[in-house]
Formats: structure tokens, sequence, C-alpha cells
């Protein structure tokens, strides 16, 4: 269990670095991370505590990374 949250962190900070080079997002890089990381969290310990998600954990990172990267920005912007 411990590693498949080590491998969250690590995919979603790697979702995060790229949309922010992609251009899909236009944060900041370091904030676009964390935004990620944020979501994957959230994402891995529903997936823990109610098991919603899809069956492997990688997946659940890239879809909560890009899911948190849509929301958070938009929720925040005025």
């Amino acid at each position: 269990m411990m590693l498949a949250l080590f491998g969250t962190v690590v995919i979603a900070g790697i979702v995060g670095y790229a949309s922010e080079r992609s251009g899909f997002t236009q944060n900041g890089v370091v904030q676009s991370i964390v935004i990620c990381v944020g979501g994957a969290f959230l994402f891995f310990f529903l997936r823990l505590m109610f098991g919603i998600g899809f069956n492997a954990p990688g997946w659940n990172a890239v879809a909560s990374s890009i899911g948190a990267l849509i929301i958070v920005p938009f929720h925040w912007r005025r």
C-alpha cells in the first residue's frame, strides 16, 4: 500500500509538470504539481475507504490529477 501511495505522488507530479509544460494549464509548475498531488491524495484515500475508482492505482492517479487541474483553477477564478 505504501508503494502505491508513493507511485500515486510520482504520477501526479509528472502529470502536473507535463500539463504545465504542454500549455494545458497556466498556473505555474509548482502550483500545478501541488494541485495534482492534492487531488491524487484525495482520490487515493477515497479508493481506500470506499473502493471508488479504477482497479489500477496508476489510472486513479492520472484521472484524479487531471480532474483536480480542471476543477481547482476554475473554482478560484473570478
